[in-house]
Order: C-alpha cells, then structure tokens, then sequence
C-alpha cells in the first residue's frame, strides 16, 4: 500500500508558476511509476504527466507540453509537478497517482486526496 499526500495547491494569477509536491509513504518510492491526474469541475479525471521509477521517462498531455515538469527524488519520496504559465484552464483539483509497477502504463493503483489549483484571469 502506498500512501500519497499532495502539498503546493493555490490560488495564482494567469501566468503564474505552482510547484506541487506529492509524498509517499508505505512502500520502496523506487519501485513505483508516478504520475499526475487533475479533474475540473464538471468534467472527468484526466492525465497530466506521469514518468517511470527513475524519471528519466516523462509523458505529458499535450495541452501543457513545454510548461509543466514532472521529476521525483526518490531519496525524499516524492514527486512534483512545476506548472509554469499558468492558464485559466488549468484550474482543477490535481491528483497525484502511484503506479503498481515501474513503468507507467495502465492505470494507477495508488491515489492522493487532491490539492486544488485555481487560476485566474
């Protein structure tokens, strides 16, 4: 079982940067992919990013190439997500995800309460 607690949420105006953080607890950090979901109200759960247990595989959706990073440290358990230029549009309850295994296909197994996000215009 993995236990993930996600920090870094807020309120910033379009343009803005966030840095989420997620840390796990409950089982070896290295042995599990991570990733990131978010969900606008309304709308269903969708990914953001995700990346295998070193990090040196990432994935992202299209609508945030070139402005959001995924990295982990896997000496401090836990994985971020840096969201530069901000958009209204990314306003969304952001999940973080814990993978069964190292690569992250397939579903997550493992997910954190959600931070919220608000971007305003």
């Amino acid at each position: 079982q993995v236990l993930l607690v996600e920090s870094g949420g807020g309120l910033v105006q379009a343009g803005g940067s966030l840095r989420l953080s997620c840390a796990a607890s409950g089982s070896t950090f290295s042995n599990h992919a991570m990733g990131w979901f978010r969900q606008a109200p309304g709308k269903e759960r969708e990914f953001v990013a995700n990346m295998d247990w070193s990090g040196a595989t990432t994935y992202y959706t299209d609508s945030v190439k070139g402005r959001f990073t995924i990295s982990r440290d896997n000496a401090k358990n836990t994985v971020y997500l840096q969201m530069n230029s901000l958009k209204p549009e990314d306003t969304a309850v952001y999940y973080c995800a814990g993978y069964l295994l190292r690569s992250p296909f397939g579903s997550p197994r493992y997910w954190g309460q959600g931070t919220q996000v608000t971007v305003s215009s």
